[in-house]
């Protein structure tokens, strides 16, 4: 078989005991498995709860899930992920250390 025929083939997934084909890359089966795995524990855990009913409900609520959850994870856009005051305190203690060590060499030069 071609790749061409492969990559037009794709792989057979299963999420929630339903078979899908998806189109997949040569070289990222493996990612793709554990972003399946992944959904459908997602999907697993919310149609345990028994809040949620119905397969196209519960994947749409997982998707939000992950969605806030990637969302979260990022830095808004514009914004940064550093934290100023952690970085002015590190500052401030190096300072502080380079301080206290060029005191004590400075006596030894003169």
């Amino acid at each position: 078989m071609s790749d061409d025929a492969k990559s037009r083939e794709g792989l057979t997934i299963q999420i929630l005991g339903r078979d899908f084909r998806v189109a997949c890359p040569e070289g990222e089966e493996k990612q793709l498995q554990s972003s399946v795995e992944y959904v459908n524990r997602r999907m697993k855990e919310l149609r345990d709860t028994g809040k949620v009913n119905g397969n196209e409900r519960i994947a749409i609520m997982a998707a939000l899930n992950i969605a806030h959850e990637f969302l979260a994870q990022k830095p808004a856009k514009g914004s940064s992920s550093v934290d100023g005051a952690d970085i002015r305190r590190r500052i401030a203690a190096m300072q502080e250390t380079l301080d206290t060590a060029l005191a004590a060499d400075q006596d030894k030069l003169f």
